[in-house]
C-alpha cells in the first residue's frame, strides 16, 4: 500500500515537472535588441553612401589577394570573357549561332528603319546595330540584354539634329552632328554607370515611364505616315496637328497607292501572325 502511494506521488511530480517544461517551451523568446551608438555626421554620410553606391561591395573579391591575383581579378572584371571564355565549347557555340542568325534577320531590316528614323544613311543602323553587341560580348556580363539602337533614342536624336541643320541640304554637317551627338550620349551614359547612378530610375514614377512610351509610340506611327501614304514633301515637326494637316493638304497629288497597298498588305500580315502566335501560345 505505501509503495502505491510512493509511485502515485512519484507520477504526480512528473506530470508537474512535464506541465511545467511544456508550458516553458511554448513561452516566447524574447531579445533585447540595443540601440546603436549615435554615428558622426560625416560616419553616417560615409555609410549612406557606401549602401548606396556599394550596396553589393564589389571590392571584396580582391581583399586578401595577391598582386597578380588582383590584376586577373581587374581584368576578369572589366572583360567578363576572360572568365566565362574557359568554359565555352562547341555545343554553347552552335546555340549562339542560330540565335545569332535568328535575330540578325529580325535586326537588319530594324535597324534600317531605324537609320530612316533619324534622318541617316542605312548603313548607319547597320553599323549600330552591330558593333555595340561585338564590344558588349567582351566586356558584358549579361546574357539576356539586348544591345543596340532603338525606336526611340533614334527618334529623338533626328528631331533634335533636324532642328539644327537640314539633312538634305548638309547632309555632311548633319552626319558630324549625328557623330558628335552619339559620342557624348555614350560618355554620359558610360559615366552613369561607373558611378553606379542606375538606382536614379527609381525616381521616375510608373506614369511618367507609360505616358514617354505612349507619347514615343504615337510620334513614331505619325512619322511613318509619310513612306507608308508616299509623300516626297513632309513637315518637319513632330506634333500630331502639323503632320496631319501635312498629310491632309497632300492627299489629292502626293498619296501613291501603290506604297499604300503594299504598307496595308505588310501590316496586315503582321497583325495575322501576331494573332497567330498569340493563339498557339494559350493553347500551350
Amino acid at each position: 500500500m505505501a509503495n502505491s502511494n510512493a509511485d502515485a506521488e512519484e507520477k504526480k511530480e512528473m506530470d508537474i515537472r512535464s506541465f511545467s517544461s511544456s508550458q516553458h517551451n511554448q513561452t516566447p523568446y524574447i531579445h533585447k535588441v540595443g540601440v546603436p551608438p549615435k554615428q558622426g555626421i560625416f560616419k553616417e554620410f560615409k555609410t549612406t553612401v557606401k549602401e548606396t553606391f556599394f550596396a553589393d561591395d564589389p571590392l571584396r573579391p580582391f581583399k586578401d589577394q595577391t598582386r597578380s591575383r588582383k590584376v586577373v581579378l581587374g581584368l576578369q572584371a572589366i572583360f567578363p570573357i576572360l572568365d566565362w571564355g574557359r568554359s565555352y565549347n562547341l555545343r554553347k557555340f552552335r546555340g549562339d549561332l542560330i540565335s545569332g542568325l535568328t535575330i540578325a534577320s529580325l535586326c537588319i531590316p530594324q535597324d534600317i528603319g531605324y537609320s530612316k528614323l533619324a534622318n541617316l544613311a542605312p548603313q548607319y543602323g547597320l553599323y549600330s546595330s552591330f558593333v555595340p553587341p561585338l564590344v558588349y560580348a567582351f566586356m558584358g556580363s549579361s546574357r539576356d540584354i539586348a544591345i543596340g539602337p532603338v525606336a526611340v533614342v533614334s527618334l529623338l536624336l533626328g528631331t533634335l539634329l533636324r532642328n539644327e541643320i537640314d539633312p538634305s541640304k548638309h547632309p555632311d554637317e548633319y552626319l558630324r552632328l549625328a557623330f558628335t551627338a552619339t559620342f557624348f550620349a555614350g560618355i554620359t551614359q558610360a559615366t552613369l554607370g561607373i558611378l553606379r547612378l542606375g538606382f536614379l530610375i527609381d525616381f521616375l514614377s510608373h506614369a511618367a515611364v507609360v505616358g514617354f512610351m505612349g507619347g514615343a509610340a504615337i510620334t513614331i506611327a505619325l512619322q511613318q505616315l509619310k513612306g507608308f501614304l508616299g509623300i516626297k514633301k513632309f513637315t518637319k515637326k513632330t506634333d500630331i496637328i502639323s503632320v496631319m494637316k501635312s498629310v491632309f493638304h497632300s492627299v489629292e497629288h502626293e498619296w501613291n497607292w501603290q506604297t499604300i497597298l503594299i504598307g496595308a498588305t505588310f501590316l496586315t500580315f503582321l497583325l495575322f501572325a501576331k494573332y497567330i502566335v498569340s493563339v498557339l501560345s494559350s493553347i500551350d
